[in-house]
């Protein structure tokens, strides 16, 4: 019984639950991302240089055929526009992730900029202090 017990301390501390909201917020951001490029960067660049992105690829062996037509193996291709457009995601997914952690360290370095204010009592320890130099 201990095991379960440490496991589910394990599994409910901050930052494992914190890890698993990021990595399926991760995975749902990278659908984005990829839809992004697929239907707006890919066309674009296939504007610019007359095909889309995914479909450009190098033959590098034909398919062979046997005596009666039928396909023996198939073609191979190197498919180097789906790579690309995997690096562009690769890229734009780095840079935003790169900005939000940035806005997130900004915003703890003002957290910790920001003096805290001392506690009631020493306040009050402070007015006594200044009390009793008046009376002195």
């Amino acid at each position: 019984m201990g095991m379960l017990k440490e496991f589910k301390e394990f599994a409910m501390k901050g930052n494992l639950v914190d890890i698993a909201v990021a990595f399926v917020l991760g995975g749902a951001f990278g659908k984005v991302i990829t839809s992004f490029t697929d239907g707006v960067v890919s066309p674009l660049i296939g504007l610019i240089f007359g095909a889309d992105l995914n479909k450009n690829m190098m033959k590098l062996k034909d398919a062979v055929t046997d005596a009666s037509g039928a396909i023996t193996s198939e073609a191979v291709y190197m498919k180097w526009g789906e790579f690309i457009t995997a690096v562009i995601n690769f890229i734009i997914v780095v840079f935003v992730m790169f900005l939000i952690i940035k806005t997130l360290n900004s915003m703890k370095k003002k957290e910790e900029e920001a003096p805290a204010a001392p506690p009631e009592d020493i306040t009050l320890l402070r007015e006594i202090r200044d009390a009793l130099k008046k009376q002195a």
